[in-house]
């Protein structure tokens, strides 16, 4: 489908439409969509054809972003659970957070007639989702992340709170240098150091940009080395905020390397963060509860459910174990 979608210059969703024989499609657009089919051979699955979508289907889509991530993986398994308790396989897919990637995954998944759809959106436009929605009759629920344009169930987790129980803990025990690192994110860690920017205000606490690092990639390395020009500066700070659990193994690395006594705390738990010599404090979110929560809201709008679309944000918790306790020893 998607060879035939780039032979007729048309979005993977189109030709599924075309081939299912679903929703407004322009005549010169069809005729387009069936040279393509004919010229490189294209045969329609009869199975998926004969379903009507969004009804007997019992099959749902899951589209996701890097599941090298702990937290998608976690995420994943939480809603595959859900899906099979209520009868329901998964078909899993991954964006990569590229929005071409994306729109051909959908169409992929439509076109075998999923009965609805969880996705991590992108930073894209997503407004071709809510065309799904009408025409197709698939029903969506976002979850980690809002969608830019298109209007479905979402499920969060409260980020910016996250980021101020971060922060205003660090101020509690002291500090006033209080670095963040930033993972690059259109949602979730710009609403974290929302958070921290929340915070030193409410505390007083004087804003020093040169103490927020925006970097390139969510990587470990990258932020261990941002972590290194912090800690070696004529100012370092005495406690860092890092926005991701790969954020947070790369800081933890540099503090090790440089023997720096830097008070830490992470967004995200990770394995063996209550292990480590001096235990790690974390702000956890139940990774697990989003992806099962995503999955019940879902099912629901796939039995019928058609009330107003829902926005669920779920709580986070600061775990006190160590690094975010450290005073600070200057200023």
């Amino acid at each position: 489908m998607r060879d035939v979608a780039e032979r007729a210059g048309v979005a993977v969703v189109t030709v599924s439409r075309v081939v299912n024989g679903l929703g407004p499609v322009r005549e010169e657009t069809v005729d387009r969509v069936n040279a393509a089919i004919s010229a490189i051979g294209y045969q329609r699955n009869e199975i998926a054809r004969s379903l009507r979508p969004g009804q007997n289907s019992m099959t749902v889509g899951l589209l996701l972003g890097d599941l090298t991530n702990p937290f998608y993986a976690s995420l994943a398994k939480a809603a595959v659970d859900v899906a099979k308790q209520d009868g329901y396989a998964v078909l899993l897919s991954t964006a990569d957070e590229d929005p071409e990637v994306e729109r051909r995954a959908v169409g992929e998944l439509i076109g075998r007639r999923v009965a609805g759809l969880i996705v991590v959106p992108d930073q894209g436009d997503h407004a071709f989702l809510d065309e799904v929605n009408a025409h197709d009759r698939v029903p969506i629920v976002f979850v980690d992340r809002p969608a830019t344009g298109a209007e479905a169930d979402v499920v969060l987790v409260d980020n910016e709170g996250g980021g101020a129980a971060a922060t205003q803990h660090l101020i509690d025990h002291g500090h006033r240098r209080i670095a963040i690192i930033v993972a690059p994110s259109y949602y979730t860690t710009g609403r974290r150091l929302r958070g921290y920017r929340k915070a030193l205000r409410r505390s007083g606490v004087p804003a020093d940009e040169d103490l927020v690092v925006t970097l390139r990639r969510g990587t470990t390395e990258d932020a261990c080395a941002a972590t290194h020009v912090l800690l070696t500066s004529a100012r370092p700070p005495t406690a860092i905020f890092s926005t991701t659990g790969f954020l947070t193994e790369g800081v933890l690395r540099a503090r090790q390397q440089l023997a720096a006594p830097v008070a830490v705390v992470g967004f995200d738990d990770f394995k063996l963060a209550d292990m480590l010599p001096t235990p790690v404090t974390v702000v956890a979110s139940d990774t697990e509860e989003l992806g099962r929560h995503a999955a019940r809201l879902l099912i629901d709008r796939i039995s019928g459910e058609d009330g107003p679309t829902r926005r669920t944000v779920l709580p986070v918790r600061l775990i006190a174990r160590g690094t975010g306790e450290l005073r600070p020893q200057s200023q």
